[in-house]
């Protein structure tokens, strides 16, 4: 959803009514992961994707029928066209899209949530796309680590008693009273305490429980779309690499900062899309940032330096750092001889120094800037992916893990 956002927050605001389509689970080689979105705006306006083209018809018109129904959907969207599935996906796999109506009236949180979303504050959105009792479809609670969370009923929905199974009053009536509960004291706790480590992880999935929220039951299935904070860059080294390995990572999606002692190089102007540019000693700065806490599983860091007085006591931090993706590090492959060396000499242990890629990047061939900027990114990419690095025409089975 985060892709589609300013579209979508650009009709909610106009009090407009919009479908939205989200992936929520994929199968196989499915093109598009859990959380890609696409919207159905009121002028018949299609924004995003779910599959990369496959069903994207299919999905614009059930989000039309969702508007005027009101009533949300959750549909399959198969490598066949047999009875399974809804319409087949050329490019394989399998889609289980959810697709709901989106207003002020049914989603009157949405700017709080795009307001945290905005300024970078973690919030998760969980929401029912599955479960025996029509009447739980499309409720959501509303995760925050520190602050209000609360349950946004969607008022779309019959309330509980008008049609469905009936629930022995666990469900308020909509009404004054709404939207304190998704049902029940241990669903609410269940979902709360999974949505909390999906939003520390930064992933989006979609969870299954019993009617009740009983963690080894069957019946509820909800998805949590975890908008934490964009994952970090770190780019140390303040050359023209570090100038392309920022505009790549910023489009990946990273926080980029770049840092380097020196303040002649270290300079906005120099690495414009950099989210930011620190003038520090490269060690004193990564150390400080992980005694904050601003380090964590999803942070990449990239040690364009080169020089033994710069890397050296930066990669004895990097290393030991007990959570990042990735560490890697630039140089020729005596640079790399000689720094390995030098790190054993500072006390290293052989498992600490394998965490480390160097030479960075994967073998392409680069040879500019923006070359190797796109060899270390497609490293980074392999590795947060499982990925080999082999070209996909030499390889069998599935393309996306």
């Amino acid at each position: 959803m985060r892709d589609v956002l300013p579209e979508l927050m650009a009709w909610w605001r106009a009090g407009e009514t919009v479908g939205v389509g989200t992936v929520v689970a994929t199968f196989q080689s499915a093109p598009r992961p859990a959380g890609a979105s696409m919207l159905v705006g009121p002028d018949g306006t299609a924004v995003g994707s779910v599959s990369g083209g496959c069903v994207e018809g299919a999905v614009y018109e059930l989000g039309q029928s969702v508007v005027d129904s009101g009533v949300p959907v959750l549909e399959r969207y198969g490598v066949s066209d047999d009875d399974a599935f809804a319409v087949g996906l050329t490019c394989g796999g399998i889609l289980d899209v959810y697709v709901e109506k989106v207003s002020r009236d049914t989603f009157p949180e949405l700017g709080e949530i795009a307001a945290d979303v905005e300024a970078g504050r973690p919030v998760a959105l969980a929401t029912v796309i599955e479960h025996p009792d029509p009447a739980w479809l499309g409720r959501r609670l509303v995760v925050r680590p520190d602050g209000p969370e609360g349950i946004v009923p969607d008022v779309s929905a019959p309330p509980a008693g008008v049609s469905g199974t009936e629930t022995s009053g666990t469900i308020p009536p909509a009404g004054p009273t709404a939207g304190q509960t998704l049902g029940s004291a241990r669903a609410d706790d269940a979902v709360r305490d999974d949505a909390l480590g999906l939003l520390a992880a930064g992933h989006n999935a979609t969870l299954t429980y019993g009617p009740d929220g009983e963690r080894r039951g069957e019946g509820m299935r909800v998805f949590v779309w975890a908008f934490a904070p964009k994952p970090r860059m770190l780019v140390f080294g303040a050359i023209d690499f570090a100038a392309a390995v920022a505009k790549v990572g910023s489009f990946l999606g990273y926080h980029v900062t770049v840092c380097d002692a020196r303040p002649v190089f270290a300079t906005a102007t120099r690495f414009p899309e950099a989210d930011e540019v620190v003038v520090d000693w490269p060690h004193r700065y990564l150390t400080a940032e992980a005694e904050a806490g601003r380090i964590d599983a999803r942070t990449v860091i990239a040690v364009l330096t080169h020089d033994p007085k710069f890397d050296v006591p930066l990669l004895e931090v990097a290393l030991r750092l007990p959570e990042v993706a990735y560490v890697g590090a630039m140089g020729s492959r005596r640079t790399h001889d000689d720094r390995l060396e030098r790190l054993r000499e500072a006390g290293l242990e052989d498992k600490e120094i394998a965490r480390l890629s160097s030479p960075i990047g994967l073998d392409l061939g680069a040879r500019t800037p923006e070359e190797t900027a796109i060899s270390i990114a497609a490293e980074i990419v392999a590795g947060r992916w499982g990925g080999s690095g082999e070209r996909l025409a030499t390889l069998e089975g599935r393309i996306h893990r």
